[in-house]
């Protein structure tokens, strides 16, 4: 550690039920400097800020604050650290005015003394000069706009006098302009002496405002560097360097005809807009894209979640409006969502009730559930899915996140669909679910199922997929042959880059 470091992480480790979210991470941040963190989804980043905001403790490693090394960090010691963290997702309270919201993150409150609320008013106008924001400090929160909540929050900050103020996808919905007021707003902090952590998926954006960057891949802190000295295409191959070929075998797809077609799709509830895909039998689609690029808001849209309000959906060349999930499932459309414990399985129920539940009638005689034939079908799903468990009785709460996803999985299954959309089917889950789950998709796509499968993971998406379409700010930017595609050609196309493809055609 230096004089000029305002933190230091060192041997930085932490692990989620056996998935190892940190290994041995480092990081530093000095006085008056911009440090972009960047890498994949799942690649840490998230773990690493919420630790050094005291959000989540580390289960392993060293972490030194302006000099002195931390025994006991959770949000408030941070904050009284001067540590502030401002999400994708700004964390105002709505129905409070503006002046209320930052008072919450400004000065000491006592149970004994009033509130001073024109000083207050007079002090979040003083802060929302000082960061370039025309804002009324007695409107609600829930009126700005997401630049004005970040100026907002970047108010309070400065309020609250802050060291280190940590960035996450600030400009994520920022339009051009807004994303230049932010930039000087950032140079002025820095100026003072505060030093910033940036994360980004917009790589193009950081030699503008970064002075030094730092890429996690799988946990790992692979190489700081000065910003300078690194161009967009080595930070890419930093991020995605990885061979695939002994993990993923490719296979020879036998694939039938289109099972389902999008022309022109569009949702405005979702922001889903002018999508225009198809798959089919047999053939694995692998969705790509970043966070926030549409591809979980497409598939409920395909489900009938948000129904589509414009553009048209053909099964098998049909003309099919899904205006519902039940619509969906009538038409032999399965969903396996992202959130498999809120959306998924429903925990308290057993393995048993929660494989049936989307296929009632099956098991069903004059409305009552004949339960033999419901427990002969979970105990066929359990056998070949390899679920572990001892008892299709027992709550889904009880088994372990792979299982649970095997669970969730089996459940679509039961519906027979011609369609399968996964979402993220092997997230958080261990080395050998995985494997198992990705033995299934191929059993199930030489079966003749057209499979959707969206992952965060590069490596699984060109390992598992026959073709894969890329998405950014909800539409589709590229469709293109697996085996013509690259992990640099991928995020380049995530990243708004059209001009880096690989060496095949772009459909």
């Amino acid at each position: 550690m230096t004089a000029s470091d305002l933190l230091t992480v060192e041997g930085v480790s932490k692990a989620y039920a056996g998935v190892q979210a940190l290994k041995r991470a480092s990081f530093s941040l000095r006085r008056a400097e911009v440090h972009a963190l960047v890498g994949e989804n799942g690649a840490g980043k998230s773990t690493l800020i919420k630790i050094i905001s005291g959000a989540v403790t580390p289960d392993d490693g060293v972490i030194t604050l302006d000099g002195e090394r931390v025994v006991s960090h959770t949000p408030r010691h941070a904050r009284q650290r001067g540590v502030v963290a401002i999400y994708q997702q700004p964390a105002l309270f709505p129905e409070l005015t503006i002046a209320e919201n930052i008072s919450l993150g400004v000065g000491d409150v006592s149970p004994w003394r009033r509130v001073d609320w024109r000083a207050r008013r007079a002090r979040a106008v003083d802060l929302l000069a000082r960061v370039g924001a025309h804002i009324n400090p007695d409107v609600e929160a829930r009126t700005l706009s997401m630049p004005q909540q970040q100026l907002v929050e970047i108010a309070r900050a400065v309020g609250a006098d802050a060291k280190i103020i940590i960035l996450d996808e600030p400009t994520a919905s920022l339009s051009e302009a807004d994303t230049a007021n932010l930039f000087r707003v950032i140079r002025e902090l820095k100026q003072r002496g505060v030093g910033m952590i940036y994360i980004s998926h917009r790589l193009e954006e950081l030699p503008a405002i970064a002075d030094r960057v730092t890429v996690l891949r799988d946990g790992v802190t692979i190489e700081t560097r000065d910003m300078r000295s690194v161009s967009k295409a080595q930070l890419i191959q930093l991020m995605v360097g990885r061979e695939l070929s002994s993990v993923f075998p490719k296979r020879v797809a036998e694939q039938g005809d289109t099972v389902l077609e999008l022309r022109g799709v569009c949702s405005v509830a979702s922001g889903v807009r002018d999508v225009s895909v198809s798959v089919k039998a047999g053939e694995i689609l692998g969705v790509a894209g970043l966070v926030g690029a549409g591809r979980t808001q497409l598939a409920r849209t395909i489900f009938g979640l948000d129904p589509a309000d414009a553009g048209q959906i053909l099964l098998r060349g049909v003309l099919t409006p899904i205006l519902a999930p039940a619509g969906a499932i009538a038409n032999g459309i399965a969903y396996l969502p992202e959130d498999r414990r809120r959306h998924g399985v429903v925990m308290d129920m057993t393995i048993a009730s929660n494989i049936s539940l989307a296929s009632l009638p099956q098991f069903s005689r004059a409305g009552m559930m004949d339960t033999e034939r419901e427990g002969d079908a979970a105990v066929s799903y359990v056998e070949r899915l390899g679920v572990k468990t001892s008892s299709i009785c027992v709550p889904v709460s009880w088994l372990s996140g792979g299982n649970q996803q095997k669970v969730a999985l089996a459940r679509w299954l039961a519906t027979r669909p011609a369609v399968l959309i996964l979402d993220e089917p092997t997230q958080g889950v261990d080395v050998g679910a995985k494997a198992e789950i990705h033995s299934l998709m191929r059993d199930l796509a030489a079966q003749g199922v057209a499979i959707v499968m969206i992952s965060s993971e590069l490596p699984e998406i060109l390992g598992m997929s026959d073709r894969i379409a890329v998405m950014r700010g909800g539409s589709i930017v590229a469709v293109m042959n697996a085996a013509e595609a690259t992990p640099a050609s991928l995020l380049s196309l995530a990243l708004g880059d059209t001009a880096v493809v690989a060496s095949g055609t772009v459909q």
